[in-house]
């Protein structure tokens, strides 16, 4: 025994950078608006439709953080990846974002072929002024519009 160290207990202590409580009513916000999403009742609705609330939500989480972040820079690098790495943000989402033409993109699954008839990308995805019908609905997602030129 003698030599060797106890191991290390792990806590679920985390260590919240500097402005975290300046965000953290705002996140706390939305975190109950997902839990009530989820609990949410979906009779009448379609299977797809019962998940629109969650990715709205979910697509209000991230653009809250980019925008404090990239748009109008009131966080830290250090908060920004802190709530990265606790999944208050969606990385990949924000990632895109980043990228000229998915400004607006509403969720990964509208840009991914594999997901859609014909391996295109999702209605959403088509400038209004292109479109054959004027009001549309993503089947995954509910969005009515996200290409950057809209």
């Amino acid at each position: 025994m003698a030599g060797r160290e106890m191991p290390k207990v792990k806590t679920n202590r985390v260590k919240y950078p500097e402005g975290w409580e300046l965000i953290e009513p705002t996140l706390r916000e939305l975190q109950t608006k997902m839990r009530e999403a989820e609990n949410d009742p979906h009779d009448g609705k379609r299977k797809c439709e019962a998940l629109w609330p969650i990715f709205k939500i979910a697509h209000q989480k991230s653009r809250y953080i980019f925008d404090l972040y990239h748009r109008r820079k009131e966080i830290s690098k250090e908060l920004y990846e802190f709530c990265m790495d606790q999944g208050y943000a969606d990385r990949n989402l924000i990632a895109k974002w980043k990228k000229p033409g998915y400004e607006r993109l509403c969720c990964l699954r509208c840009m991914q072929p594999r997901d859609h008839n014909f391996q295109t990308t999702c209605v959403c995805r088509v400038p209004k002024n292109l479109r054959e019908e004027k009001v549309i609905e993503c089947v995954h997602c509910g969005c009515r519009g996200c290409a950057s030129g809209d």
